[in-house]
């Protein structure tokens, strides 16, 4: 248990001197990163900006529906573009319309000026065939994620030399995307013009990055967007926090420890009290905030696990980099019973004690019982 004992007289002085605000940050990093916000591309501008051309959004999945809706809301001219099925009537259900604004994906392709390819991976892959005819000269294609474009000579994804290929990926889920917009806060994302075939490619990135909501935006590549996603996606957004989790639920159940002690040490502290301090003020700030113990603790023991993950975080960069986990994921998707394998890796994780445990401790939160 973190216990915030700091006498008040600390707490203000470390919060005065450690305070960040925009004004603090060096404004020669913000341009030199290609850091882009809100104030200079306000809606309007982004409106103007992509004028009376049409968006195609193609797949209505997570990040499909929440960048559809956001720029719908925005008053951009939006359509969707999904086969008949789930999507296809959950877009329904959020107001598209059959035959005007929600249509198939080679209509929508070839009737769009800004074609968003939000389909999965192995998606954007099969149907490349399908809708590059339709990719006609300074149209604009545009990625949330640099996978295809980064790899291929194993995508098979190589777009027309005369249109412009653009990436905006924002650094969340496309719930979190939509869910950021409703409540009026966004979501920041990365951005890459990977061809440049009318001149004006930056500029229609942007203003598509600040449509769909985007808090900021820094500039990086489609592969730098690839390897450096893959590798979080692996590590400390999920792979590793999942292992970390699962470790010392089992380490703390294995020495005695009930359910819901090990539980509520290991995950319901992190997710209702101390990361959403590490969000607000960052790590430091938590360390500089917490008892005296727990920072020696904390202070002693983070290098030791940064000496043990490093080189694991490292093998799984390397891998990303080379390819081999982007093969391994093209291999994986394309089997014919991959749903099937795939649904019962999840079920094994929804099943694990952990994660069992946490369904019945998330009812007793104060704001969960009635």
């Amino acid at each position: 248990m973190l216990r915030r004992i700091t006498p008040t007289h600390r707490i203000a002085t470390i919060a005065a001197s450690r305070a960040a605000s925009t004004a603090d940050i060096d404004p020669a990093f913000v341009k030199s990163e290609g850091i882009k916000t809100r104030q200079e591309y306000p809606l309007d501008k982004c409106r103007d900006i992509v004028g009376k051309r049409k968006v195609a959004v193609l797949g209505y999945g997570p990040q499909g529906r929440g960048q559809a809706l956001n720029l719908r809301d925005n008053g951009f001219d939006v359509c969707v573009g999904v086969r008949k099925g789930g999507s296809f009537e959950n877009a329904l259900k959020d107001g598209w319309v059959e035959g005007k604004n929600l249509v198939g994906v080679e209509e929508a392709t070839a009737s769009s000026d800004i074609v968003q390819y939000l389909l999965s991976d192995a998606s954007q892959i099969k149907m490349w065939d399908t809708i590059k005819p339709h990719l006609t000269a300074k149209k604009v294609l545009y990625f949330s994620h640099g996978f295809a474009l980064a790899y291929p000579e194993r995508t098979g994804v190589v777009p027309p030399k005369d249109i412009d290929v653009v990436l905006v990926a924002p650094k969340g889920s496309g719930l979190t995307v939509r869910n950021h917009f409703v409540e009026g806060r966004g979501i920041n994302a990365s951005y890459a013009v990977h061809q440049d075939a009318t001149g004006t490619a930056k500029e229609t990135t942007l203003a598509l990055a600040f449509g769909i909501g985007c808090g900021h935006a820094f500039e990086t590549t489609t592969l730098k967007e690839v390897t450096s996603d893959l590798t979080g996606e692996r590590c400390v957004l999920m792979g590793m926090i999942q292992g970390a989790f699962a470790a010392q639920y089992k380490v703390l159940r294995e020495a005695g420890h009930s359910p819901a002690e090990a539980y509520n040490e290991t995950v319901e502290e992190a997710l209702e009290s101390l990361y959403p301090l590490v969000s607000q003020k960052g790590m430091d700030w938590m360390f500089a905030n917490c008892s005296t113990t727990a920072q020696r603790g904390a202070l002693d023991w983070a290098p030791k696990f940064e000496a043990a993950i490093r080189p694991v975080i490292q093998d799984c960069y390397d891998e990303v980099k080379n390819g081999n986990e982007a093969q391994r994921s093209i291999d994986t998707n394309s089997q014919p019973d991959y749903r099937e394998k795939l649904n019962k890796e999840l079920q094994e994780l929804h099943d694990s004690e952990l994660w069992t445990v946490a369904r019945t401790l998330r009812k007793l939160r104060p704001q969960n019982q009635k």
